[in-house]
């Protein structure tokens, strides 16, 4: 197999969606969703990412013949699934505001909400 590294990907553009953006994406989204539904603290949300992190660049490596330790393309899908992970994590906190304290709280839009007047 032919490496094409990217800024963004190691081994090829497909292999990044796939294992990063779609499978470590998912993971990282419903990670989000679980720490916010047990009212945990972004800091606990991170540490769970790092660990999933660690499994995708696994992945990269065993199936796809990228470098394990990377420090740049671990840095990368740690941001990606941060990215996802934060917003899974925020879009269940403002359901969850709106709906447990809706005398006090209007959700607005997906990812936010605002004191009532």
């Amino acid at each position: 197999m032919e490496h094409s590294n990217s800024f963004l990907w190691e081994i090829s553009l497909g292999e990044f969606l796939l294992v990063t953006v779609a499978l470590g994406g998912l993971g990282a989204w419903l990670t989000g969703r679980a720490v916010a539904n047990t009212w945990r603290s972004k800091l606990a949300l991170v540490r769970y990412i790092v660990l999933l992190n660690m499994f995708v660049r696994f992945i990269h490596y065993s199936l796809f013949e990228g470098t394990l330790l990377s420090p740049w393309y671990f840095t990368v899908d740690l941001i990606v699934l941060l990215l996802i992970a934060f917003a899974g994590m925020q879009m269940t906190r403002s359901a969850q505001m709106a709906g447990q304290y809706g005398f006090e709280y209007d959700r607005i839009g997906k990812f936010g909400w605002k004191r009532r007047v």
